[in-house]
């Protein structure tokens, strides 16, 4: 199996964060993960991050943005993003009350479109990130999961594909897998099983229903570059199940790779 980076989407931490954002980065590294995906920044300076990604060896994969902020200021956030020394810029997700009808899709895959053009010129690659909802809905004969790629070329944007969304939504995160090879540079490592409402609980990896096994060899033959944990809400400690699933990838990827 071909070896991938392993990083740390660092919303899973967004509690310790909020109370030691440089404490709890140097606590990420000396776990051993290889790179983190930022969602927020704690309010540092480029140089103030520069030094604490040198100190502790972390590699940028890149950073959720949110679509108003890319939207108030798309150039900032990327000025920030390249200084650092990312290479992905990510939306994350659209609003419940700005995702309802054909015409509201519509308008965020041109802007989409839009974006991705500008990220691009600046040396940096956009992308998509799922979760379950662009499933719930069809634009021209296709989920709008796949509508986005279909309006918009590789360039302008990428798969960034989170495996637990796509099995929540009662789809094959394989067959996905396999379908954006070469367009999917970043993967979200997750698992989970379903509450008795139905809802989605997430888990430590290995713990759910998520194949992630399979996974792991389907994203190493598509192409992707990082693979990238992430636990929405934790039973344990945050810092506890972070540790938990990277010990769950050096067992299960990391010693076969």
């Amino acid at each position: 199996m071909r070896r991938m980076g392993i990083g740390l989407q660092l919303y899973t931490l967004r509690d310790e964060l909020a109370n030691d954002f440089t404490g709890t980065i140097r606590k990420v590294a000396a776990l051993g993960y290889e790179g983190v995906e930022f969602a927020g920044y704690g309010g540092l300076s480029v140089e103030e991050m520069k030094s604490l990604l040198a100190e502790t060896g972390l590699k940028v994969i890149g950073s959720h943005v949110g679509m108003q902020q890319l939207k108030a200021d798309l150039q900032g956030e990327i000025d920030y993003l390249k200084a650092i020394g990312g290479q992905y810029m990510i939306c994350p997700w659209i609003h419940p009350n700005e995702r309802g009808t054909t015409a509201d899709w519509e308008g965020h895959i041109a802007f989409l479109q839009e974006a991705g053009e500008k990220v691009r010129a600046s040396g940096l690659q956009f992308g998509y990130h799922n979760h379950d909802f662009e499933f719930h809905l069809q634009l021209n004969g296709e989920y709008v999961f796949d509508a986005i790629y279909s309006a918009t070329t590789p360039e302008q944007l990428q798969v960034e594909l989170d495996v637990c969304w796509v099995k929540f939504a009662g789809e094959d995160p394989l067959a996905y897998i396999g379908k954006y090879a070469g367009r999917l540079p970043l993967l979200h490592l997750k698992d989970f099983r379903k509450g008795e409402q139905g809802e989605m609980i997430t888990l430590e990896l290995g713990q759910g229903e998520v194949p992630l096994a399979q996974v792991l060899q389907a994203a190493s033959d598509a192409g992707v570059e990082w693979m990238i944990v992430e636990q929405d809400n934790c039973q344990n400690p945050p810092l506890q199940s972070v540790e938990n699933s990277l010990n769950w990838v050096k067992h299960n990827y990391l010693s076969r790779a």
